[in-house]
C-alpha cells in the first residue's frame, strides 16, 4: 500500500451524518400512470416529440395510418392499427411523464420554502429593510431567531441554529457559523436562535433552492453523451429500417401481392427499436430521481452517469471511514511518571481545549480514573491556553507549574524551548500509538524541577461498522478507494489495512488532492470526491463527480456538481451504485428492445409472406392466424410491453457488484433471451385472442 507524504498542514475532515439506504428501488403505483395521462397526452406536441427521433417517426406513422383510415371508414384492421400506434405513442410519453412527475412533490415542498421574505440590509453603520428580490451579491443582511434567511450566502459574522427542514427533510436544526466549512446558509431557511450577518453569494431566481425546483421537475435536465450516443444509433436503426420497409412494395407488387400504407407503416414501427426509445428519457430521470430520494442533488445527469463509470473513489476518513471525532482510549505514562499524575495533568491541560477530542480527555480521566470534573472557574489566578490550529496545544498556567497538552512535534518543541529533555520512551509510545492507527498527544509540565514529558493519551479513531465489506464490493465493481486524511503516515496506514481501502494519502493538503486526482484522470480513470471545505472546492471542480457537503461552504456547493442535503459523506458509495443502476438499466433494456425487434421478425414476415412464398410458411412456428393478425397483435404487442417495462425502468435494474464479463453474461441470458421469448408468448397469445373478434 503506497502513501503520499507531503508537508503537513491543518485538515478538517467532514463531519458524519445521517446513514443513507443503499441504492435500490423507487416507489411505483399503477395510480401514477393515471396522474400522469395529462402529461403525456401533452407530449403529443410535435415540438415535443421531435426530440426524440424513434418516437417520432412512430408519431408520423400514427398519423398516416388515421389519414389513410379515414379513406375507407370501413376498414376495422386500419383504424384498429391507427388506434395502438397511437397508444404506443401515448406510453412512450407516458413513462417520461411519469419519471417527471415523481419529482414534482418534492418541487412542491420547495416552492413552499421560497418566500417574499423582507430583507434586512447593512448599509454602512445603520439597517433597511427592502425586498428580498431586490438584493445583489456582496449584500449584508442580518438574520435574528424567526427570521427567514432571503437569500443563499455565508454567515461572515456570529452563530445561529437554522431549522434547514425545508430543504433536507431532516427535523433537527443545525449549527451555522462564520469563519469554517459550516458557514453556508440557504435563502428559505429560518433562523431559530441567536444572531448572524450572511453575505449574499447568489442573485435572486438563481438561488439554490431556485436550481433544486428546475433540477427535481426536469426542467434543466439536459441529455447526457451516452444517451446522445444511443439516441444517434437508434436514429440510425430507424433509417434502415424505413429504407428496408420502403423497398418491400416492389417485391410485394412483383409477387403479385399490395402492401397497404397501413400495413407499411405498422411493419415499420414493429421493426424499429421503439421498446428503448420509449423509455430511454424515463430511465434518465429516474436515475436523477432515485438520488433524489436520497437527498442528492445532481446538478447534471451527466453526473449520474459519470458516477457509474467511477474508477477511483476519494474518502475522507474521519465521518466516512471512520465514526467521527477522535476519542481519548488510555494514558500511558513514561517512567518515572504514575497514571493517576498524567490523568490528572491531562485533564487540567484539556479544560481550555472545546474540541470534540479534547472533551474526551476530561471524560476520560473522570470515568477511569475517578477525578472529579473540573471547571475553569476553580483555579483562582489561572492562565489557561485555549486549543488553536496554529499552536496545536492546550494548557493552564496555574499553582507554579505549566501543562501543555498537544501534537507530538508541538509539546516536544514546547519542552525543549524550556531546556528539557524528551525521555526515550515518550518517542517510542508515540510510535507505537501511531503504528496501532491511533493518534498520540503528548502531555508535559514544567515546575521547579524543570520541564519534562509525562506521558502520552491515546486518541483512537473506530472504524465504521460494514465498512470492509463495502470497500470489498467496491472492489468487486473495480472501483480503487483511496482515504484522505490529514493524519501522520503511520496512523493512516493503520486505518487504511483496517477498514481496508486500496490506498491512502497522508497529511493531505488541497495541492496535493488536485495533483492526486489530476494523476488519475491522465491515467483514464473517472474519480469521485466529497467534500465541505473552501479548501476542497479545486479538487470538487476537478474531480469527474464531485459531492458536496450541504452543511459545508458556498465554494464548495459551487464547484461540486452533486450536493447531499444529509451531509453524509458515506453516501458517495450509494451514489457510485445509483449511478452504476442508471448505466445497467439502460443497456439491460436496450438488450431486452433489439432481441425484442429480432423477435418480431421472425414472428411477422413468415406470417406475412407465407401465402405468396409457401416455403415461408415452415418459419412460421407461432401458426399465426392470418398476415393481418400477425401484423394487429405485433404492434399492439409492441405497445403493451412498453407499459410493462415502465416500472422496471423507473425502479431499475437491482444492482449487483459483479465483474463486467458476469454483467454482460446476465444481460444476454436474462434481458437477451427474454427479448427473444417474449414476443413469441405475448404475439401468439394477442392472436388467439383476436381470432375470436369478428371482423379482424
Amino acid at each position: 500500500m503506497s502513501t503520499v507524504t507531503p508537508v503537513r498542514a491543518p485538515h478538517r475532515d467532514a463531519p458524519a451524518g445521517p446513514g443513507g439506504s443503499r441504492a435500490g428501488a423507487g416507489l411505483f403505483t399503477p395510480g401514477q400512470l393515471l396522474r400522469s395521462l395529462p402529461d403525456a397526452l401533452r407530449k403529443l406536441d410535435p415540438r415535443v416529440m421531435v426530440k426524440s427521433p424513434v418516437m417520432f417517426v412512430v408519431w408520423v406513422g400514427s398519423l398516416l395510418t388515421t389519414v389513410f383510415s379515414f379513406t375507407d371508414p370501413g376498414d376495422l384492421f386500419g383504424w384498429t392499427i391507427s388506434v395502438w400506434l397511437w397508444l404506443t405513442v401515448v406510453f412512450a410519453n407516458l413513462a417520461e411523464a411519469v419519471a417527471e412527475g415523481r419529482g414534482k412533490a418534492q418541487a412542491d415542498t420547495l416552492r413552499k420554502a421560497k418566500t417574499d421574505s423582507v430583507a434586512r440590509r447593512l448599509t454602512g453603520d445603520r439597517e433597511e429593510r427592502v425586498p428580498g428580490t431586490a438584493l445583489r451579491v456582496g449584500d449584508l443582511v442580518v438574520c435574528e431567531a424567526g427570521d427567514v434567511v432571503p437569500g443563499d450566502g455565508d454567515v461572515v459574522e456570529g452563530v445561529a441554529s437554522v431549522d434547514e427542514s425545508a430543504i433536507t427533510g431532516e427535523s433537527a436544526p443545525v449549527i451555522r457559523e462564520s469563519g469554517g466549512d459550516r458557514s453556508a446558509v440557504t435563502g428559505g431557511t429560518r433562523v431559530l436562535s441567536d444572531r448572524i450577518v450572511v453575505k449574499i453569494t447568489t442573485k435572486p431566481g438563481e438561488t439554490f433552492i431556485d436550481r433544486m425546483i428546475a433540477l427535481v421537475e426536469g426542467a434543466a435536465r439536459q441529455k447526457t453523451p451516452n444517451e446522445i450516443a444511443l439516441n444517434i444509433l437508434l436514429a440510425s436503426l430507424t433509417i434502415v429500417f424505413l429504407l428496408a420497409v420502403a423497398t418491400l412494395p416492389p417485391f410485394a407488387d412483383y409477387a403479385g401481392t399490395h402492401l397497404t400504407m397501413v400495413v407499411l407503416v405498422a411493419l415499420l414501427v414493429c421493426l424499429i427499436p421503439t421498446t428503448i426509445g420509449a423509455l430511454l428519457s424515463a430511465i434518465g430521470i429516474a436515475g436523477m430521481d432515485r438520488l433524489v430520494q436520497r437527498n442528492v442533488l445532481a446538478m447534471s445527469g451527466r453526473a449520474v452517469e459519470a458516477a457509474g463509470d467511477v474508477s477511483t473513489l476519494l474518502l475522507d476518513k474521519t465521518g466516512t471511514i471512520t465514526l467521527g471525532n477522535r476519542q481519548a482510549a488510555e494514558f500511558v505514562p513514561v517512567a518515572g511518571t504514575t497514571e493517576a499524575e498524567l490523568a490528572d495533568a491531562a485533564q487540567l491541560s484539556s479544560l481550555a481545549d472545546e474540541t470534540p477530542e479534547g472533551r474526551s480527555v476530561v471524560v476520560l480521566a473522570k470515568e477511569k480514573y475517578a477525578l472529579r470534573e473540573r471547571h475553569q472557574g476553580e483555579l483562582a489566578g489561572a492562565e489557561w491556553i485555549a486549543f488553536t490550529a496554529q499552536t496545536r496545544m492546550s494548557g493552564v498556567d496555574a499553582d507554579g507549574r505549566r501543562i501543555r497538552k498537544g501534537a507530538a512535534g508541538s509539546v516536544v518543541a514546547w519542552v525543549r524551548e524550556r531546556g528539557g529533555e524528551v525521555p526515550e520512551d515518550a518517542a517510542a509510545l508515540t510510535e507505537r500509538i501511531s503504528g496501532a492507527g491511533g493518534t498520540p498527544l503528548l502531555v508535559a509540565v514544567e515546575d521547579a524541577d524543570g520541564a519534562r514529558v509525562l506521558g502520552v493519551v491515546h486518541l483512537k479513531d473506530v472504524v465504521k461498522g460494514g465498512m470492509r465489506e463495502r470497500f470489498d464490493e467496491l472492489r468487486r465493481m473495480g472501483i480503487r478507494t483511496v482515504m484522505i486524511t490529514g493524519d501522520n503516515p503511520l496512523t493512516a496506514r493503520a486505518i487504511a489495512e483496517e477498514a481496508g481501502v486500496d490506498d491512502f494519502l497522508a497529511e493531505a493538503t488541497p495541492e496535493d488532492k488536485m495533483a492526486l486526482i489530476k494523476r488519475e484522470q491522465a491515467g483514464g480513470k473517472l474519480v469521485a470526491m466529497t467534500g465541505d471545505g473552501t479548501n476542497d472546492a479545486p479538487a470538487l471542480a476537478q474531480a469527474d463527480v464531485g459531492v458536496a457537503m450541504n452543511t459545508g461552504t458556498s465554494a464548495a456547493k459551487e464547484a461540486g456538481n452533486m450536493v447531499d442535503l444529509d451531509s453524509d459523506p458515506t453516501k458517495l458509495i450509494e451514489i457510485v451504485e445509483i449511478g452504476k443502476q442508471l448505466l445497467i438499466t439502460r443497456g439491460a433494456l436496450t438488450t431486452f428492445s433489439i432481441a425484442n425487434d429480432v423477435a418480431k421478425y421472425f414472428a411477422i414476415i413468415p406470417a406475412l409472406f407465407a401465402a405468396v412464398y409457401p416455403g415461408l410458411d415452415r418459419l412460421n412456428i407461432m401458426g399465426l392466424s392470418s398476415p393481418d393478425s400477425a401484423i394487429l397483435s405485433a404492434v399492439v404487442f409492441n405497445a403493451l410491453v412498453i407499459i410493462a417495462l415502465v416500472p422496471l425502468a423507473l425502479r431499475g435494474v437491482r444492482y449487483r457488484p459483479v465483474s463486467a464479463d458476469r454483467l454482460l453474461r446476465r444481460n444476454l441470458t436474462v434481458y437477451g433471451l427474454g427479448g427473444l421469448i417474449a414476443p413469441f408468448v405475448g404475439i401468439k397469445l394477442i392472436d388467439l385472442l383476436l381470432s375470436l373478434v369478428p371482423g379482424l
